[in-house]
């Protein structure tokens, strides 16, 4: 008498089917937990503190009468979008910011084509250029302030006593521009770090061949470095409108928010602290972000297009 022992029969198809994705699902969980703290405190420091703000917002709300408090809806958005005060903060964001970034982008330009070329000591220049751009922008604010702006002892005044110039008190007969001055001052070492790495990227075989076909220099830099910079510059304008759309420090340092300096982030400090409008200052911070959410947006999409042009000429 003979026994016969059969082979264990195969698990079914879809047993095996739907064992693979388990496993697939518990090793991405697996590489993804270490991320998992990280991803709760951002949630816990950005994201929570944001909704409070968007509820705050949806509320007329004074501290100093908390018992008074009630829901209003959009009302606080409209008194934004309609307060003379307001609007006029909004204007004089908008100015200062374009005129800080295309101040920065000009003279970062400059200074990129200028770092671009060989010379002797350029690594000294170059760390010296970049450190304003390291310096605290509360500290760099009160530099201006006290070093370059005060009218008895800051170094303008002193340059033109030494000429025999005007003595003018700077913050007071220009305010904006003052701001404006200290910002650029910070910011255009950015901007040249970006216009920099965009000119180092360059080309050089098609540069040479223009030089054989008789380009001067200016025609290389119109038709040739400026197309290719084009990205760049795009980068720079949108991730310093991101910075100086939300600046804060050098308004409240240099001219308190008075003389017509008072941009929206400093006017919701207003608000917030000083009219102590909890819901009119949280719908004005919630437009602050929403602007530079929407900047972000195109910030991003540049900088993904600069890598997909780097990939394919990769």
């Amino acid at each position: 008498m003979t026994t016969t022992t059969s082979a264990p029969a195969a698990a079914p198809d879809h047993v095996r089917t739907a064992a693979r994705p388990a496993s697939s699902r518990l090793k991405a969980w697996a590489t993804r937990a270490p991320l998992l703290p990280a991803l709760i405190f951002m949630i816990a420091v950005t994201q929570l503190p944001f909704v409070a703000t968007l509820v705050i917002s949806l509320f007329d709300w004074n501290a100093l009468y908390p018992d008074a408090r009630h829901f209003t809806g959009l009302a606080n958005y409209g008194d934004v979008l309609t307060d003379p005060d307001l609007r006029r903060s909004v204007w004089t964001t908008i100015l200062l910011t374009v005129a800080v970034v295309l101040a920065s982008l000009v003279l970062g330009l400059a200074l990129a084509l200028l770092l671009d070329r060989r010379f002797k000591g350029r690594g000294v220049v170059r760390t010296l250029l970049i450190a304003p751009f390291l310096v605290v922008p509360v500290a760099a604010a009160l530099l201006w302030k006290h070093v370059l702006y005060n009218p008895e002892y800051g170094l303008l005044n002193g340059l033109l006593h030494y000429v025999g110039g005007p003595q003018p008190d700077w913050i007071s007969n220009t305010p904006l521009l003052a701001v404006e001055a200290s910002l650029v001052w910070q910011w255009t070492p950015f901007m040249m770090l970006i216009l920099l790495a965009g000119l180092q990227s360059r080309d050089q075989q098609q540069i040479e061949a223009a030089r054989v076909d008789g380009a001067g220099d200016w025609q290389i830099f119109v038709h040739l470095t400026l197309p290719h910079l084009r990205r760049y510059l795009e980068l720079g304008a949108l991730l310093g409108s991101i910075y100086i759309v939300q600046n804060f420090d050098a308004v409240f340092t240099l001219t308190s928010g008075g003389l017509g300096t008072a941009n929206l982030p400093y006017t919701v400090y207003q608000s917030f602290y000083q009219a102590h409008e909890n819901g009119l200052a949280s719908a004005a911070g919630v437009l602050v972000v929403i602007g530079s959410i929407v900047i972000a947006t195109f910030a991003l999409r540049v900088v993904s297009s600069l890598f997909r042009e780097e990939v394919g000429r990769a």
